[in-house]
């Protein structure tokens, strides 16, 4: 048995028995009801003793804390390295760590999720899962899959980088690129999945999406616990979201004496969640909308797409931004907004500082520790934990506008530089 108390919709507080709602309130339309897990915690409490008995050696150590009833997917999930970043933090001005998440089984944080969605789905007896994704989490999702022997199926934006096609394609998912942007691709996954009865891990829809992630919050806890600032990137909002509910969580129990504030950084061509939570902090009577261009019920209100480079946060409408506002004001956080340039010019240093490769929405968070620090939003030598989301092997491309061309030397070294 899990310690599953009720779902509770974020928009009017109704709450369900987990066995009595899917995805989210049935009392809103589309998506606007997001459902948030609530735990029983007195007998969570109890149930820690036995998760932190021994090491963390992936993300099911946990697993009497998460709302999977026994028999887990296993891929390899979780139990991340946290790396001392004695160079980038000089650079940064701060006492930096990483969390190196770009080692995750199939090369991102989304495997957290994408581990308790599909252990889910399989107890619940699904043979096929789908999810809107801009890369990340449908190769998760494909890896897991092919793991829990279910089928996938994958709505991508048509224009995905090459790498990110692929990965889903070699587990075995079908993978359906959408002529139209990821809010497009969202909305026709959804769909289709209700029409069809697949088991739909779309962010924020999916409310164990969230629960997944708030393993790296667990982790974050029991690895740094003296954290001032915890930093990553926001897309939809669900990662940060579920990052600080894990780190609450374990405040709660009596296990973490202060949490992290938590900084959220967004690409400045895809600033819904930062425009959101600016806009509620200057107006507490603020409508309580999922970005400045999207209209009550969580639909777009504009066609246009947003345009980064970094294509993991690239996201128009980020159905989790009331989650991830909400975990930016309860940490007493901040958000930021940082150019591609600067992103670009962030994936270098982790990567010449600490040997880190990360795509370029995991270069993100870096680049908005710079901005936080001149802003003076984070202060010098502050304990700065920084959450490198995703391998940047999944986007070479990117990070090519980041480094030097190659040097071409003949087989006789003619052409060798003589200041190398």
């Amino acid at each position: 048995m899990t310690t599953v108390e009720a779902l509770a919709c974020e928009r009017c507080g109704r709450r369900y028995a987990p066995d009595d709602v899917e995805y989210t309130c049935p009392e809103h339309d589309g998506v606007a009801g997001i459902l948030d897990v609530r735990y029983d915690y007195e007998a969570l409490r109890e149930r820690a003793a036995d998760a932190l008995a021994g090491p963390t050696e992936d993300l099911w150590t946990y697993e009497p804390l998460l709302p999977v009833d026994g028999d887990p997917v296993r891929l390899g999930a979780g139990g991340t390295d946290l790396l001392d970043a004695p160079a980038l933090g000089d650079a940064l001005g701060v006492d930096a760590r990483v969390k190196n998440e770009t080692t995750n089984p199939t090369g991102s944080n989304k495997d957290r999720g994408s581990a308790v969605v599909v252990s889910r789905a399989r107890q619940q007896g699904h043979d096929v899962v789908a999810c809107a994704s801009t890369g990340n989490a449908a190769a998760s999702l494909a890896g897991y899959a092919a793991r829990a022997g279910l089928d996938c199926r994958i709505f991508v934006p048509a224009d995905l980088p090459e790498a990110k096609a692929v990965q889903p394609r070699l587990y075995g998912a079908t993978v359906l690129g959408v002529d139209g942007t990821y809010a497009d691709a969202y909305e026709l996954c959804r769909e289709v999945s209700a029409e069809r009865g697949w088991y739909n891990r779309n962010a924020a829809m999916n409310p164990y999406a969230v629960e997944g992630k708030r393993t790296l919050g667990f982790e974050l806890a029991e690895q740094a616990p003296d954290a001032d600032w915890v930093v990553m990137p926001m897309g939809n909002g669900c990662s940060l979201a579920g990052a600080w509910k894990g780190l609450r969580d374990f405040e709660r129990m009596g296990l973490l004496d202060d949490a992290p504030r938590m900084l959220g950084v967004q690409a400045e061509g895809a600033t819904a969640i930062y425009d959101r939570f600016v806009a509620e902090s200057e107006d507490t009577d603020a409508e309580p909308v999922d970005a400045a261009r999207v209209a009550d019920g969580g639909e777009r209100s504009s066609g246009e797409a947003d345009e980064t480079t970094a294509d993991s946060i690239d996201v128009s409408v980020p159905h989790n931004a009331g989650k991830a506002c909400r975990a930016l004001r309860e940490s007493d956080g901040d958000a930021v907004v940082v150019s591609d340039a600067e992103i670009l010019d962030a994936q270098r240093l982790l990567g010449e500082c600490e040997g880190v490769f990360a795509e370029p929405a995991s270069a993100a968070a870096v680049a908005g520790v710079r901005t936080a620090r001149d802003r003076g939003t984070v202060e010098s030598g502050e304990r700065v934990v920084v959450v490198a989301t995703g391998t940047g092997l999944k986007d070479t491309a990117s990070a090519r506008q980041a480094v030097d061309d190659v040097i071409a030397v003949d087989a006789a070294g003619e052409g060798l530089p003589d200041d190398i």
